[in-house]
């Protein structure tokens, strides 16, 4: 096998230009999210209404997710990509309009909130197709031989924007406010959408034109279905992130539980994506082929025991490192199950199956949502995310021991073998 170059991927012009598209996308995205916690939780002061916002962007990402995968399978996926880039700049653009201040002091609050939630359900239905089209793109810019270092640098971009974006968010919050926040979203989406013209149209592998939707969608969900390897590694990180997350009820901890204020409240948003900066170094420093699947089940194992201390947690301090080691395991689990299905999905399906993805993974963020803001509102978000972690510990344990093609993988024949051929 040849010497790990960590820098692979970084060595093709395409692959920095889409890295600076995402990060810009993640980093304004990530920012809007918790700004939009914030607001919504300032209006209502309901633990309730956090969950609906989750539930809002969870329904249409879940159900468009397959139709998304047909369409991306069978369509060019750059341009496809500047649409929804364009797409949610509107999304971007009204949230900053709704936060002016002639709105707040002509609008009631109500047709505020119900306006917000109708514009995270169109960035619901836009989740549909961003997470298919760019696990395709991804797919196309780089050749299969160095997949796993670029779903490292994929994966650590994504996280490093998401610990920018919650940190600036939450100062930004306390510094500038909400409506100048979201100003500086739109800029960020605006900024990606010339970016993204630096990356060239790509050739359609999917030729199966004619194919139903039905029966396509049928193929997909097959395919991942009779997967053990690729059923197993989504089925842990949709349970860690619907159960094990509390992102939704940061908020609550900031203000209720912590008494940590805005500027609290960044600090536990980035705490939890920070640790994937040591991530980033260490998976292209140190490969994950070897031994993938017992490194896939320690690292959503420690997770869930991060996430059991954080809701024990009522010291600041404690609650920030119980994060930042949680974001160390979940890098870790992500960037596995990213190499994971780069390696083992057909060219011809990588729309439908980064669909199925979204809808294991990608959907469960809104849906953990949802469940945060329930649980929270029976049992206290204390308690909650406790239960999150537990549940979390449960399933990985049973993991181990019923999924033994899992538990076994190691992907390092899979590298040789790509090496070999030249791809």
């Amino acid at each position: 096998m040849a010497k790990n170059d960590p820098y692979a991927a970084l060595r093709i012009k395409e692959f920095n230009i889409f890295l600076m598209v995402r990060f810009a996308l993640i980093f304004g995205w990530s920012m809007q999210f918790i700004v939009i916690e914030w607001q919504v939780y300032s209006l209502t002061n309901d633990e309730l209404s956090l969950g609906i916002i989750g539930l809002c962007e969870f329904l249409p990402a879940f159900l468009f997710a397959p139709f998304a995968g047909h369409i991306v399978d069978q369509k060019e996926k750059r341009n496809l990509f500047t649409l929804c880039i364009a797409l949610f700049s509107l999304i971007s653009f009204g949230l900053y309009w709704l936060t002016s201040e002639i709105i707040e002091n002509t609008w009631e609050a109500n047709y505020i909130l119900y306006s917000i939630y109708g514009l995270v359900f169109f960035g619901g239905v836009l989740r549909a197709f961003f997470g298919p089209t760019i696990f395709s793109l991804i797919a196309l810019i780089v050749p299969k031989k160095i997949y796993p270092n670029a779903a490292t640098w994929s994966s650590s971009t994504w996280k490093g924007a998401s610990v920018f974006g919650a940190l600036c968010g939450g100062f930004l919050i306390a510094w500038i406010g909400v409506h100048h926040t979201l100003g500086i979203i739109f800029l960020l989406v605006m900024l990606s959408f010339i970016f993204v013209f630096g990356i060239k149209k790509k050739p359609i592998l999917n030729k199966k034109t004619n194919e139903s939707v039905m029966n396509s969608l049928k193929v997909g969900l097959k395919f991942v279905f009779s997967d053990k390897v690729v059923l197993g590694a989504l089925t842990l990180d949709m349970i860690a992130v619907l159960f094990g997350g509390a992102v939704a009820i940061f908020a609550v901890f900031a203000k209720d539980v912590l008494d940590a204020g805005p500027r609290g409240f960044g600090y536990l948003n980035a705490a939890l994506s920070s640790g994937s900066i040591i991530t980033m170094v260490a998976t292209t420093y140190l490969p994950i082929t070897k031994n993938t699947g017992k490194k896939l089940l320690v690292s959503v194992f420690g997770f869930g025991v991060c996430m059991i201390i954080f809701g024990a947690s009522q010291l600041l301090w404690l609650s920030i490192i119980a994060l930042f080691l949680s974001g160390v395991f979940d890098g870790v689990s992500m960037v596995i199950r990213q190499t994971i299905l780069q390696l083992k999905t057909p060219d011809d399906m990588r729309g439908r199956v980064g669909a199925v993805n979204s809808m294991f993974v990608g959907s469960s963020n809104e849906l953990g949502a949802l469940e945060s803001g329930v649980a929270a509102k029976l049992f206290g978000a204390p308690l909650a995310v406790i239960l999150g972690g537990t549940v979390t510990l449960i399933t990985v344990t049973t993991m181990h021991f019923k999924n033994t093609s899992l538990r076994e993988l190691d992907l390092t024949k899979d590298i040789e073998a790509h090496e070999k051929d030249g791809v």
